[in-house]
């Protein structure tokens, strides 16, 4: 599978936080933090706004290093993604990601 894929099906490619990191563009991860502050209810700052992707060794976000439910399960399951999980149907988790995004939920059942 495409390692830009996350545990949850999104594509780091198209995040900006990554944007942000691969391009050290200083003013987009000012703008991630921005919204990500106000999506979220708690500060996050500029510097929080660094991550080589889900799945690929370096830098995470602090919530995708730690925080994120998915990741940390996948991690724990030793699963590639939540696609290779037999509980992926009847993940509350997944859905609130899947439910939002038809292409996260397509790239899981996709063999990149």
């Amino acid at each position: 599978m495409n390692r830009f894929i996350a545990y949850c099906g999104l594509d780091c490619e198209k995040c900006d936080a990554r944007i942000a990191t691969v391009r050290d563009d200083n003013d987009l991860r000012e703008k991630v933090a921005r919204l990500w502050s106000d999506l979220n209810g708690v500060e996050i700052t500029p510097e929080m706004i660094s991550c080589s992707g889900c799945r690929i060794d370096g830098v995470k976000t602090p919530y995708c290093d730690s925080l994120c439910p998915i990741r940390q399960c996948a991690l724990r399951k030793g699963v590639e993604t939540c696609g290779n999980c037999a509980e992926m149907n009847d993940c509350r988790d997944l859905r609130a990601i899947t439910g939002n995004n038809a292409d996260a939920l397509k790239n899981l059942k996709t063999r990149n």
